[in-house]
């Protein structure tokens, strides 16, 4: 009964927040909008990194989970040098280049983070159901606009409406498999997440800072800029926010 639950409440994170990601799908506007979504997903990065991940690893770790935490930074570095290795040889103009890199790096830092919230959703179920819904809840607020997010960074960065849904979802069925794996081996989760919790944070902070932000420096009206850093501003303080109640 306690897989059933956990599996359930996992499913039910993903049909939820990927609901979203097909009502913006279906709006004309999309790809006008997707700047403004990305701003969004920014200031959920760095609310996520800054107000749940790097706290909860500081809790779990103490000073210790400072290194892992730059070691993560220092992974997503490498990830994105092997991205642009892999991809020198196609003839792409340069900002639609950074985009694509960028659309990439997100799907990677989104599937540790779905991974993670799997873990967490496994782990408030086996202290109860109450604690399982409470927790479920609090990741579906946060999920709809970090997936929302996502998918615009995938648009802007080339990739078909149809191929970014495709790896919304599949980034999405990261989360069943922290559940479950979680769910098989609870005396181990807590050492497992006490080094990935810290290692999302820096992927986090990297994916924000390095690829998302320097995008919305690209050219924009003085309203657009307006938008974008209270966007930025709403996306940090409602991650931090709900994932403080997580």
């Amino acid at each position: 009964m306690l897989l059933l639950h956990i599996v359930a409440a996992t499913l039910l994170v993903g049909i939820i927040s990927l609901t979203g990601v097909v009502l913006l799908v279906r709006r004309n506007d999309i790809h006008r909008l997707t700047i403004f979504f990305i701003s969004l997903a920014s200031g959920s990065l760095l609310g996520g990194a800054f107000m749940h991940l790097i706290p909860e690893s500081l809790e779990k770790k103490g000073p210790g989970a400072l290194p892992i935490i730059g070691l993560g930074v220092f992974i997503f570095f490498v990830l994105e040098k092997f991205l642009i290795w892999r991809h020198c040889h196609v003839h792409q103009e340069h900002e639609h280049f950074e985009r694509a890199t960028a659309a990439r790096m997100v799907i990677l830092s989104d599937a540790a983070h779905n991974f993670l919230d799997g873990a967490i959703i496994a782990t408030s179920f086996s202290a109860g159901v109450p604690v399982g819904v409470s927790t479920t809840v609090a990741i579906i607020l946060h999920e709809i606009p970090q997936e929302l997010g996502d998918f615009a960074i995938l648009v802007h960065g080339g990739f078909p409406v149809k191929r970014a849904l495709l790896l919304n979802a599949a980034s999405a069925a990261f989360a069943l498999v922290g559940a479950v794996l979680t769910y098989f081996f609870l005396d181990l989760a807590p050492a497992a997440n006490a080094v990935l919790l810290p290692i999302t944070g820096g992927g986090f902070l990297y994916v924000a800072l390095a690829d998302l932000i320097p995008q919305l420096h690209e050219r924009s009206t003085l309203r657009q800029a307006a938008v974008q850093i209270l966007l930025v501003a709403a996306g940090f303080l409602s991650i931090g926010f709900l994932g403080h109640h997580h």
